[in-house]
């Protein structure tokens, strides 16, 4: 009894922390245009859209922030919610899909969205209805949104979303915005799809375009024209590092590889300037033996 006592006890201590966290987080709002909207809150950042007679959303971050997120939305706008779009599987951009799609919203996402959350056992309400493939344009009344795939890049089931008419991209987790990116090579991430994935999203905007990262603050053009030339200079570096045959414990403990972006702070989120080290060796490793 006093063994059940105590593991019910670590169960609750391990939890509540937790749940506290988001029960007294706030949601933050940015507006980003006179339509466009980002919601910071815990998780992947969301984007809304408010056309002339319907809503868009993208991203649903975590269930237990759904209701928290519904009152946000509904301070921005009475017009209703019609579309749902993910930019890929993961659960904090996922968690609240079924407490937003109803019967009046169509959930779309990449095939692979749509593979990967039916083998985690997820339920019809938190499953997309409307599948891409590579491209799809959601026509609205007031304005058309590009959804485009990008290969193998944080997951092999990402997509951004270019807002044509109001100039602005949400490019999922394609995007930490100034941080280390997280690349989830369990899922099909690669550093090589993901550099290629982010010059294709700055090949598809202008320089006027605003970012909604998947996570950090509000981005611009040259947020990510000066975040590329960073991913290809580490993987150059970690790709030599290889070539003259150190190992993944010698990349690991290389400080000087990640030295002069670390002093920018960009391993202080999620990522850590250790962890980006061996997430690109690692990377490079399979890629060379895909070939």
């Amino acid at each position: 009894m006093k063994k059940l006592l105590f593991a019910l006890f670590l169960i609750t201590s391990l939890v509540s922390p937790a749940q506290n966290r988001l029960d007294n987080l706030e949601i933050i709002t940015h507006e980003v245009t006179q339509n466009v909207y980002m919601l910071e809150g815990s998780g992947g950042n969301i984007l809304i859209q408010v056309g002339e007679s319907e809503v868009v959303m993208i991203d649903s971050q975590y269930a237990a922030l759904s209701d928290k997120i519904k009152k946000e939305i509904a301070r921005i706008t009475d017009k209703p919610l019609t579309y749902l779009i993910n930019t890929h599987y993961h659960g904090d951009h996922t968690g609240g899909n079924e407490n937003f799609n109803t019967d009046k919203v169509t959930l779309i996402a990449h095939a692979n969205v749509l593979n990967r959350l039916t083998e985690n056992g997820k339920n019809e309400n938190f499953l997309p209805e409307k599948v891409i493939e590579e491209e799809f344009e959601l026509s609205l009344v007031d304005e058309n949104d590009l959804i485009i795939h990008v290969h193998h890049a944080h997951t092999d089931g990402d997509s951004f979303i270019y807002l044509t008419k109001n100039n602005v991209v949400h490019m999922g987790d394609v995007f930490f915005n100034g941080r280390y990116p997280f690349i989830d090579l369990d899922s099909g991430g690669s550093i090589s799809g993901y550099i290629t994935a982010q010059k294709r999203v700055l090949n598809t905007i202008n320089e006027e375009t605003k970012i909604v990262p998947g996570h950090g603050a509000l981005a611009s053009y040259n947020d990510l024209a000066t975040y590329i030339p960073m991913l290809v200079d580490l993987k150059a570096q970690i790709q030599k590092e290889i070539s003259d045959g150190k190992n993944r414990k010698e990349v690991a403990k290389n400080n000087s590889i990640t030295k002069k972006y670390d002093a920018l702070g960009f391993g202080d989120g999620f990522v850590s300037s250790e962890r980006i080290r061996t997430t690109i060796y690692d990377s490079l490793i399979l890629e060379t033996k895909d070939k």
